[in-house]
């Protein structure tokens, strides 16, 4: 092991062996299982192992100890695993791993339980600063950040030595160094100097993620043939518009492509090719991204539901399953490279959503010679996670990528929201209030605006049951983020103490990390609790969640737009405030909605400028040059 305080630097090829070293040890120890996504293994909590119920109660023994607030607990167990208490009082700093813990509050924490002996040179503390970092940085988007960036915000969080700390994190193998060639300017000056490789960090758990994807949908690429001869793809190209036939032909002949369109007609091109094949014997799915909006997607196939090829979830595709092997926070799959997809064709709709460590399961567990056709409506925002699976794939111009032409727009809520797509709000003409515009003056009129549209005023004017209404925002927080308007749809709609796991029978709740028995996005019911756990009715069926598992839980009755992204609702109240505003934010709040669209404008000028003038943020990723190299 590198002594961290040793004044050798590694020179770049060094760290790249290193990170070379621990891509092949972590894919070896991963060929047996993929599970996404999985914390890094806590060696310590592995040691100690207890049962949850001697965890939680080792572990409310010590924050009581160390004075930090009781609720914490429950989200440490379920990061930390039964474990925590052990691996807190060997290092205290591994408090950081847990979401919502801020540098400080750890330094207070590790001072209440090391007293003198917590140091702000000790090792523990610059390694788990340097992940805490790099993980931020991934809330954000980024699966890398420049190694001088994360050597400056360690200074400004008083480490002082910087390089000691970024090695002791390279150390537990948990964090990456990569070396990312710059870009060749053929323009540029021959005589000058080339510029040095710039060395970036990255969590070991994404910069793994983006080898296999990149790995696995190359493979795809490279094991293709056509699934059907060119006299059958003639036949069924005969008579369909040229994007179409593009569309088919891409989908037919290559391994993988990407198809762009608008909601609705993208929608609908995917249940026609995947119709197509499957009339010709290709096994073919197409795959939602929450079992509400495949049982949706179902219902449009043509001939009906039960009337074409199979349309399910990718959860349910993937076979999640139990494993008390698995780290805390981890889904087990059991379809992957070993044990892949019994399909030819996969067409998975809102692929926009996958972030990296979704896209590199869903590659792995096709088999040689599948083609995956990824579909994604046009400006919408990026996944909520880690990466840019799908800007990275086009930006590699590694797969062919096919453009629906946009048909004109049929109803008042496909012109708003092709008017968004392109950059400009717009007022649109709806007799039968397909579109409402409500203003509000302030976060507080605009949440109870909100609450009056969904409780009352949709019901009642529209005929739309209250189960059919989604609320979303553009984030989780603030004055009118998803926290505080659930909190004020509970109070009208389900009151009551939060009795389990802060939840109560009848609450609408919806799934923030992923979970065995359903996906990330999913909405389902509180029937009830008790000792042995949640139990919820899920579109899929009823579960019983663990405490650890009902912590990934949300209310539901509000949800940020990435939560809500993935199923599009007959009713949506999108409540649109100055805070996280973008294009690709807005248009795909709005596109959510399949008959009506409350816009509760809170925001003022602010949201027509972020329609016109706001990308989505640029996010540092590898993907598109693993693809090109």
């Amino acid at each position: 092991m590198t002594d961290p305080h040793t004044d050798h630097s590694p020179t770049p090829a060094e760290r790249a062996a290193r990170a070379a070293e621990a891509l092949r040890a972590a894919e070896a120890a991963g060929a047996q299982a993929k599970a996404r996504p999985a914390p890094p293994p806590d060696a310590t909590a592995a040691q100690a192992a207890p049962d949850a119920k001697e965890g939680a109660a080792a572990l409310a023994e010590l924050f009581a100890e160390a004075g930090a607030p009781a609720p914490l607990a429950g989200r440490a167990a379920a990061r930390l695993g039964p474990g925590a208490a052990a691996a807190l009082r060997a290092d205290p700093w591994r408090l950081l791993r847990v979401p919502g813990v801020a540098p400080a509050q750890a330094d207070h924490f590790a001072r209440r339980l090391l007293g003198e002996g917590a140091r702000p040179d000790d090792p523990r503390r610059g390694r788990a600063l340097v992940l805490h970092l790099l993980i931020e940085a991934a809330r954000e988007g980024h699966t890398v950040t420049p190694a001088a960036d994360v050597a400056a915000a360690l200074q400004r969080i008083g480490v002082p030595d910087p390089r000691a700390a970024v090695e002791a994190a390279l150390d537990e193998a948990e964090v990456l160094a990569l070396t990312e060639e710059p870009e060749f300017d053929e323009d540029s000056v021959e005589e000058a100097d080339p510029p040095e490789p710039e060395e970036t960090l990255g969590p070991a758990r994404w910069a793994l993620a983006e080898e296999a994807a990149a790995e696995g949908l190359r493979r795809l690429t490279l094991t293709a043939a056509p699934l059907l001869d060119d006299a059958a793809v003639r036949e069924l190209r005969s008579g369909l518009p040229e994007d179409r036939s593009l569309a088919l032909t891409a989908a037919l002949r290559t391994g993988v492509s990407i198809l762009r369109g608008a909601p609705g007609a993208l929608e609908r091109a995917a249940l026609e090719i995947a119709s197509a094949a499957a009339g010709r014997g290709v096994r073919a799915a197409v795959v939602a991204p929450t079992d509400r909006a495949a049982a949706d997607l179902a219902r449009d196939l043509p001939g009906g539901e039960g009337g074409g090829p199979p349309v399910t979830s990718l959860h349910r595709l993937l076979e999640p399953r139990a494993d008390a092997s698995a780290a805390p926070g981890a889904v087990v799959y059991g379809r992957g490279e070993q044990n892949p997809f019994d399909l030819d064709l996969v067409l998975v709709t809102a692929a926009a959503g996958l972030d990296v460590e979704l896209c590199a399961v869903l590659a792995e567990a096709c088999a040689d010679g599948t083609h995956l056709v990824l579909c994604a409506r046009e400006g919408d925002a990026p996944p909520a996670g880690p990466g840019r699976p799908l800007e990275d794939l086009e930006a590699s111009e590694a797969v062919p990528v096919v453009t629906l032409d946009a048909p004109p727009p049929g109803d008042p809520l496909g012109a708003l929201t092709a008017a968004v797509r392109g950059g400009e709000l717009v007022a649109v003409d709806a007799p039968g209030r397909e579109v409402v515009v409500v203003p509000a003056a302030d976060p507080g009129e605009a949440v109870h605006r909100a609450v009056q549209l969904v409780t009352d005023s949709i019901p009642r004017a529209l005929g739309i049951p209250l189960e059919d209404v989604q609320v979303v925002t553009p984030a989780a927080g603030g004055e009118t983020g998803a926290t505080a308007l659930n909190a004020a749809l509970k109070a009208r709609l389900n009151p009551g103490p939060g009795k389990f796991a802060g939840m109560d029978p009848g609450d609408r709740v919806v799934v923030a990390a992923p979970l065995p028995q359903a996906a990330v996005g999913e909405t389902g019911v509180v029937l009830g609790g008790g000792a042995h756990g949640l139990d919820v009715e899920f579109p899929g069926g009823m579960a019983t969640l663990s405490p650890a598992e009902a912590a990934r839980l949300r209310h539901g009755w509000a949800v940020p737009v990435a939560l809500g992204r993935g199923t599009p609702r007959p009713a949506v109240v999108a409540v649109m405030s100055g805070e996280g505003l973008s294009r690709p934010v807005v248009a795909t709040a709005f596109g959510l909605a399949r008959r009506h669209l409350s816009v509760v404008q809170a925001a003022g000028p602010a949201l027509a400028r972020a329609v016109r003038d706001v990308a989505a943020p640029a996010r540092r990723t590898r993907l598109a040059r693993l693809m090109m190299g």
